[in-house]
């Protein structure tokens, strides 16, 4: 079973439809106890972080999450939210990605938001087995995760190259909305099903 962790703060619609397209149980849940229960974690996210990070504090799933060793999934802010601090906010995230994230400059050909497809680059993880580095995801955001350590594939907007994903140990991240993102964004599902 798949735990998507409902803090008022997702795109839990749009994941769950997704998951069911891959024959995949899930439960909304906010529990603890169903969380620590579940094979698989995904920590959705849309809107702003530093509230997204206080509603996280609120019901005491900080440590929880930072805490679980199965393999976990933040997607969007969610993803913002497992690196160390936000400039939206600001906020401190849980610290999980070595990453700060950034609000995007405005440019000529980088409006802000980042909004539709974009291709990536750089894949290194099982999260992206069998796709092609330039495979097209959809971006909804105006902050970023830049480069570091944990970065497991780019993505450039305008001059501004950054990361579209994340890992460490059991933890990982995508900037963009796979649940959004077509065949590509369900075979990155469905690796992540399969780890």
């Amino acid at each position: 079973m798949i735990a998507i962790i409902d803090y008022d703060a997702g795109n839990i619609r749009s994941v769950g439809n997704a998951l069911q397209r891959l024959g995949a149980q899930y439960e909304l849940t906010a529990d603890p106890a169903r969380i620590l229960a579940a094979d698989k974690v995904i920590l959705p996210g849309v809107g702003n972080a530093a509230r997204a990070m206080e509603n996280l504090r609120e019901r005491g799933l900080c440590e929880l999450i930072k805490g679980l060793r199965r393999p976990v999934l933040g997607i969007c802010v969610g993803m913002q939210l497992m690196c160390r601090d936000s400039e939206e906010g600001p906020t401190q995230g849980l610290g999980l990605f070595d990453a700060h994230v950034r609000r995007f400059a405005e440019a000529p050909d980088a409006k802000v938001p980042h909004m539709g497809w974009n291709a990536l680059g750089n894949l290194d993880s099982k999260l992206f087995r069998g796709l092609p580095g330039g495979s097209f995801v959809y971006f909804v955001h105006s902050y970023y995760a830049g480069l570091g350590p944990d970065t497991i594939a780019t993505c450039r907007h305008g001059a501004q190259l950054f990361s579209a994903a994340l890992k460490y140990e059991n933890f990982y991240g995508t900037q963009f909305h796979p649940e959004k993102s077509g065949s590509v964004g369900a075979a990155i599902l469905q690796n992540f099903l399969a780890l």
